[in-house]
């Protein structure tokens, strides 16, 4: 028997709507870079979460590793890394990146009371100065919203990325 958590919520339910929304939404304001605006859509306890993935053989039962990431993040360090972007000592993002987030196959589900599952596909375009190849990375991401004063927050993502290798020069952008 499937449970009420595992079933989707149809794409015409208010819930789900806002959900996409939100990550519609919260995908603008990263590619406008407005930082501050971005971290006010977060819970004060996010979780932020990029497993480091590998490859390994069919039946493993496992393709990232436990106790590594790429990120492992809280409100602070969050904090701290939109701060270091309007110091001198940003070069990662000097001069600074456009992008461009495709938030795609957005599927919602009802968890906790008032608290929605949110599972989306992410494809980001990244493009530095003139004359670096432009990035793609694309990646899945199981979001906890929960219902705040105005709409929703960002309480927990993990990002599962599609590649075991990065290409991309560094990952000082949010997903």
């Amino acid at each position: 028997m499937t449970s009420a958590v595992n079933v989707p919520l149809r794409y015409t339910d208010p819930d789900h709507q806002d959900a996409h929304q939100f990550l519609v939404e919260e995908a603008a304001t990263l590619d406008r870079q407005d930082f501050a605006g971005w971290l006010r859509l977060l819970t004060e306890d996010i979780r932020y979460v990029m497993p480091v993935r590998v490859t390994t053989a069919r039946g493993a039962g496992f393709d990232s590793l436990a106790d590594m990431g790429h990120f492992d993040e809280d409100m602070y360090s969050l904090r701290k890394r939109v701060e270091r972007f309007g110091t001198q000592y940003a070069w990662t993002e000097d001069p600074p990146s456009r992008t461009r987030r495709l938030v795609t196959n957005v599927r919602t589900f009802r968890t906790a009371p008032g608290e929605l599952r949110v599972e989306s596909y992410l494809l980001l375009f990244r493009s530095r100065g003139d004359t670096r190849e432009h990035d793609l990375l694309s990646a899945g991401r199981a979001d906890t919203l929960r219902p705040a004063p105005g709409g929703h927050r960002l309480a927990r993502r993990e990002i599962t990325v599609d590649e075991s290798v990065l290409r991309t020069q560094n990952l000082a952008l949010f997903l």
